[in-house]
C-alpha cells in the first residue's frame, strides 16, 4: 500500500484514549479464550465483557495466569496492565466450550446492543466484536442477515456499512458480498459504487491518516473485460461511471484486471482495492496474511473491528486458538481512534 498507516505500526498515545471494549461472541467458542490471550499478549487498553467465573476457567485450564475485576471507570487506569477488567455478563446457561446454548442466545445479542451504547456515548473509543454463531440467535429473535447489519441497525436506520478487510499488505472492499456470482452484475448499481467510493474514502481518510487515497477498482470480468471480448460491464457501465466519478480528494482508477492487481508492485500503487464480489478480495488479502487480516465495518458512526474468522466450535474446547487476528484487531481499532482523535 501506497504511504498508510498500517495496523501493524506500533499503537502509541494510548493514554489519550479511553479503552475499547470486547465483545464476548459465542462463549461456546474461541472468542473468550483468544480474548484472554489478546490480554496477556500486552493489549490491555480494553474492557471485556463476559462471565468473569467462565472467563477465568478459562484461564485456569488455558494455563493463563491473569487476575480479573469488574470493570470501574474511575480505577481502570490504575491497575489496567495487572487487572483484567471485565463488564460482567452472567450466561443464563453455563457456557460449554464447543457446544454451543441457544438459551445463551439473548444475553450475546445484549452484550452488542450494551457494547454499541457504551463506544456511542463515549465510554469506550472503539468496539471490537468477536465471532457469534446466527443460526443460534435466530432462536431468539435475531432478524438480521449478520453481525454487521445489526450493528449498522444499532447505529442508525439509515446507515449503510461497508466491509473492509485489511492487513499490513492490502485493504479491499467487496462491492456485493454473499450473494451468487450469477446475479452479481445484475445488482451493482451506479448509486453502490459511488456510495462505496465515498464511504470507503472517507474512512481511509479519517481513520488510516491519509489526505488523498488511492482505491484501484477491479473490473468484474477477466481482463477487466478484455475492451467487451470477455463482458460488456467494464465497457457500458464500469469505465463510464469511473470516468465521471470526481472528488477531489478521493483518486480512483481502473477498472483493473484482477489478475494482475494483488502482486506486491501493484499493491504499493494504492491504498485500496473495491473488488465487484467477495471471492475477488477476499481470496488475496487471505493469501498474503491469514492469520493477521481484520475485518472492518466503515460507514458507522463508530469504529468497528473483528477478527477474519468464525466461532470455530469445533477447536473450542482444545484452548490453543490462535489469537493472531483478534490481537491485529485491536491493534488497529486503537490506530483508527488515535487517527480520528488527532493523534
Amino acid at each position: 500500500m501506497s504511504d498508510s498507516v498500517t495496523h501493524q505500526q506500533p499503537v502509541a498515545n494510548l493514554q489519550a484514549l479511553k479503552p475499547l471494549i470486547l465483545t464476548p461472541g459465542d462463549p461456546a467458542g474461541i472468542g473468550p479464550e483468544i480474548s484472554l490471550r489478546a490480554w496477556q499478549a500486552g493489549n490491555h487498553n480494553m474492557v471485556l465483557q463476559g462471565d468473569i467465573g467462565h472467563l477465568r476457567e478459562i484461564a485456569h485450564n488455558a494455563k493463563l495466569a491473569l487476575n480479573f475485576a469488574e470493570y470501574e471507570t474511575q480505577s481502570f487506569a490504575d491497575n489496567q496492565h495487572t487487572i483484567c477488567h471485565v463488564i460482567h455478563t452472567p450466561w443464563p446457561s453455563a457456557p460449554k466450550l464447543g457446544r454451543p446454548d441457544a438459551a445463551n442466545a439473548g444475553q450475546i445479542i445484549t452484550a452488542i446492543e450494551q457494547a454499541v451504547a457504551g463506544v456511542k456515548n463515549g465510554q469506550f473509543s472503539a468496539l471490537v466484536t468477536n465471532p457469534i454463531a446466527k443460526d443460534y440467535l435466530y432462536q431468539a429473535g435475531f432478524e438480521y442477515p449478520g453481525h454487521t447489519e445489526f450493528l449498522a441497525h444499532l447505529d442508525g436506520h439509515d446507515k449503510r456499512p461497508v466491509m473492509m478487510l485489511a492487513n499490513s499488505e492490502l485493504r479491499v472492499i467487496p462491492l456485493t458480498v454473499h450473494i451468487p456470482l450469477n446475479k452479481v452484475e445484475s445488482s451493482i448499481t451506479d448509486a453502490d459504487l459511488s456510495e462505496t467510493l465515498m464511504i470507503s474514502g472517507d474512512a481511509l481518510k479519517r481513520y488510516f491518516g491519509l489526505s488523498k487515497p488511492h482505491i484501484a477498482v477491479a473490473g468484474l470480468n477477466p481482463h477487466a473485460g478484455e475492451a467487451g471480448y470477455l463482458g460488456r460491464f467494464e465497457v457500458d457501465k464500469l469505465t463510464p461511471f469511473l470516468a465521471a466519478f470526481t472528488k477531489d480528494d478521493i483518486q480512483v482508477s481502473g477498472p483493473h484486471s484482477a489478475d494482475s492487481l494483488f502482486h506486491k508492485e501493484a499493491r504499493n500503487s494504492y491504498d485500496a482495492v473495491l473488488c465487484m464480489y467477495h471471492d475477488q478480495a477476499l481470496i488475496p488479502v487471505k493469501t498474503v496474511d491469514f492469520f493477521n487480516s481484520v475485518n472492518v465495518t466503515l460507514g458507522l458512526d463508530f469504529i468497528r473491528t473483528s477478527p477474519d474468522h468464525g466461532t470455530a466450535f469445533d477447536r473450542a474446547a482444545r484452548l490453543n486458538a490462535r489469537p493472531d487476528s483478534l490481537i491485529a484487531a485491536i491493534k488497529l481499532a486503537l490506530q483508527m481512534a488515535l487517527n480520528a482523535h488527532g493523534n
